[in-house]
């Protein structure tokens, strides 16, 4: 790969969490930032070593000193700044959720229309754990029937920005639910609609912001997924079990890995995978271990700057498909609990 510099835009702590991946990649560098705030983008820049800082996205997008741009912004500018990277002739990988499948797709299509990469940042669909699961499951499962999940983060900080629900608006859904809706995508691969869908929230007292929720969707195949999610929960949890004709694969941090996380990190620790068959007991589940180099975060960076190579359209449509099936899982999910998108 090619040197690609990199503009960010936000300085929150998943950008903090990003720029610290983009600084470990191969091939890649931090060129500018920019924030609402600017004396917040000078200390991040002090803090990443970025060499330009600018006084509002605008500029950032508009300079000749990055080729690609990630944004990490709140959901309801997020689009905005999308387009004018992208018309600015930079590549763009971008937080999620978006405001709505119809936001997604005017991004995406001038993604196409322009020759660039766009990719949404979901960490996990970039772990060598995840490739590996999939590449087995159908040896170890048979045909995956059902997808149990839960993302929970002890989290109520209400000055956080998710519990302004203006900027946020469908608040633990998007942020939290896209992962449970994303490992529907990733390891189910539906080639079927929703049949049935259905759940039910729960919105913080004092900022009306969603701040957990529960639910059900049954596919047209007959698969089915059951997930929850939330925040509060007083602790940090992040199961997934995916079933099969033959067994069961379970993991107890599919979103980010016990190597590597926000507030944790243990080198020494080993990502792996647990596999039950009929009625053996949970002592006698084989746990296969997944080595890994580099981070989820390091490889979703990698992975995305192979996708800025115009010979790479199969990789720039498929980032685009997994997107939109999760956010259209993301928008169904919103419409039956009665959250407007």
């Amino acid at each position: 790969m090619a040197n690609i510099r990199f503009g960010i835009v936000g300085t929150g702590k998943i950008a903090d969490f990003t720029a610290r991946a983009i600084s470990l990649s191969d091939s890649v560098s931090l060129a500018s930032v920019a924030s609402r705030r600017h004396t917040r983008a000078e200390d991040f820049a002090r803090e990443h070593q970025i060499p330009n800082v600018y006084p509002d996205w605008k500029s950032l997008v508009e300079a000749e000193d990055s080729e690609a741009i990630y944004v990490a912004t709140p959901t309801a500018s997020r689009e905005e700044i999308c387009l004018a990277a992208l018309d600015n002739h930079k590549h763009l990988i971008s937080e999620k959720p978006f405001l709505n499948t119809a936001s997604l797709h005017r991004i995406t299509k001038k993604a196409q229309e322009t020759g660039l990469a766009f990719m949404d940042a979901t960490h996990f669909t970039h772990h060598p754990r995840t490739a590996e699961i999939i590449r087995q499951q159908t040896k170890l499962l048979g045909p995956v029937e059902r997808i149990r999940s839960a993302f929970f983060t002890p989290m109520m900080d209400r000055d956080n920005i998710r519990f302004a629900p203006q900027q946020e608006p469908t608040g633990a859904i998007g942020d939290i639910c896209w992962y449970n809706m994303r490992a529907v995508i990733e390891f189910m691969r539906p080639t079927t609609g929703v049949k049935t869908i259905a759940g039910a929230i729960k919105r913080d007292s004092q900022t009306g912001a969603i701040v957990s929720g529960a639910g059900l969707i049954e596919f047209t195949s007959g698969q089915t997924s059951t997930f929850g999610f939330g925040y509060g929960a007083g602790v940090w949890q992040t199961d997934l079990d995916i079933h099969g004709e033959h067994g069961l694969i379970q993991l107890d941090d599919f979103v980010l890995d016990w190597r590597n996380g926000f507030s944790f990190t243990n080198p020494e620790f080993i990502p792996e995978f647990i596999i039950g068959h009929k009625l053996a007991p949970p002592g006698d589940f084989t746990h296969q271990q997944v080595p890994i180099q580099k981070s989820q975060e390091v490889q979703m960076i990698e992975n995305f700057c192979r996708l800025t190579s115009p010979d790479n359209q199969v990789g720039r449509i498929q980032a685009i498909e997994r997107a939109h099936s999760t956010q259209s899982l993301i928008d169904q999910y919103c419409q039956a609990v009665g959250v407007a998108i």
